[in-house]
């Protein structure tokens, strides 16, 4: 029960920061782009759309929808009783799920197998680097408590 209700927690947590997060990233590309005006959406998602409003309310929802669920998934790290491998395999799927049909969507991606390759291939590079990062930093505080236990051992 105690994970349930963390998951609504973080997921409460997460949709409002995905909506942040979402627009921060239209506004530094726009700025990147550098002709003066923001862009929100890809203007091939506008079209589909009918208009850039439509665009812009549908990008807005699929945020907050990929932030609840990148936000909830960190929850799986707290199941104790599985391993490292099943944790990372659910995390991992759990976040592509989110995430690449919001990309598709919205076109974030190009719409062809290229795109799709190079998508999943840059998704898995990034996942690869926060977990590795991630992984690195327990490994070594567990070092620091266990060099620490040891001390406190040896002192008594």
């Amino acid at each position: 029960m105690h994970l349930k209700r963390e998951l609504l927690r973080r997921c409460l947590i997460g949709a409002p920061a995905g909506l942040a997060i979402g627009t921060a990233i239209t506004i530094i590309l726009s700025f990147f782009i550098g002709d003066g005006r923001y862009h929100a959406v890809v203007p091939a998602f506008a079209a589909e759309c009918g208009c850039e409003l439509n665009a812009v309310a549908i990008q807005a929802l699929c945020s907050l929808l990929y932030g609840a669920a990148l936000s909830g998934a960190s929850v799986i790290w707290q199941v104790e009783r599985w391993s490292i491998l099943r944790q990372t395999v659910t995390h991992l799927l759990v976040c592509s799920t989110a995430m690449f049909p919001t990309a598709y969507c919205l076109y974030w991606m190009e719409r062809s197998m290229a795109g799709v390759l190079q998508y999943v291939g840059v998704f898995l590079i990034i996942y690869l680097a926060i977990w590795l990062s991630m992984y690195l930093s327990y490994r070594r505080r567990i070092r620091q408590i266990n060099d620490r236990l040891r001390a406190a051992d040896g002192a008594s």
